[in-house]
């Protein structure tokens, strides 16, 4: 059952799929392994009585490929998961983290909120390393008249999914926009419970500390998804929706792959 305030937002029962296709060639992130397909089994292979027949594939990627959310151990900050926990203690490289893993995130669904940074510059996509800082955000919140409340996903748009078709494009040396560390902390001094940004690490890159994603998942227990697709939500300039997302449960795992969608 909805929140009320959750049914206030369903006008129209409009469905935006945030997720980016998964094929061969697909960006990722230079740390995490790509995406491997290969269709093992084709039709004719094999043949059932009446002329039936199947087909069947065989995939691998890793937890952080593709549109993908993390689980707050996907960061330790001095030896230490979220809430103290001894990073040593609670992995195993078999069996992964024994707390703070992807399993024990629960099915999302909460108020959403798209930041749409180039929006508000009038530009269609940031510039490379464009550091959104907490004035950008400030900025675009009131350019969009919307208002974080506790409890909200936020979204933050950089014009990056445009690349997707372009992995040396999306994963550019040269840099990446992303959200800055003071801006991170506006969000969570708002009241968000989870982000996410349509690049493939959400803070700026290149980045030599990771310190958003310290700060967030280490220190705050704010999960992040990337690889988001917003460029349907900025386009038809829809701010505020349902926004829903079910992770796999992996038990240990440090990320799952994700198909999110919002519902206008």
């Amino acid at each position: 059952m909805f929140a009320p305030e959750l049914k206030d937002l369903i006008t129209e029962g409009k469905i935006y799929d945030l997720g980016q296709p998964w094929h061969p060639g697909m960006p990722h992130h230079p740390l995490h392994p790509p995406f491997v397909y290969g269709l093992a089994r084709k039709h004719g292979d094999v043949k059932y009585e009446g002329g039936g027949s199947s087909a069947n594939d065989l995939f691998a990627f890793g937890g952080h490929t593709g549109t993908h959310l993390d689980a707050v151990g996907h960061i330790s900050k001095n030896g230490k998961l979220f809430g103290g926990l001894e990073a040593a203690r609670e992995q195993d490289s078999l069996r992964g983290l024994s707390r703070r893993n992807i399993e024990e995130t629960p099915p999302i669904i909460s108020r959403g909120i798209l930041l749409d940074i180039p929006g508000l510059k009038k530009v269609g996509v940031l510039e490379k390393g464009y550091p959104i800082s907490r004035k950008d955000i400030q900025e675009t919140i009131a350019f969009q008249g919307v208002e974080i409340k506790r409890g909200d996903v936020v979204l933050v748009r950089t014009g990056w999914a445009r690349y997707w078709e372009n992995p040396n494009l999306f994963n550019d040396h040269e840099g990446v926009p992303g959200v800055t560390l003071e801006a991170a902390r506006f969000l969570v001094e708002a009241g968000m419970r989870l982000t996410g940004a349509d690049t493939t690490a959400y803070e700026v890159v290149p980045t030599k500390s990771m310190g958003v994603h310290v700060f967030l998942l280490a220190e705050q227990g704010i999960q992040i998804m990337e690889m988001l697709n917003l460029e349907e939500l900025a386009r038809e300039k829809v701010h505020r929706f349902v926004f829903i997302v079910i992770p796999l449960k992996i038990r240990g795992g440090t990320g799952s792959p994700i198909r999110p969608i919002a519902i206008r």
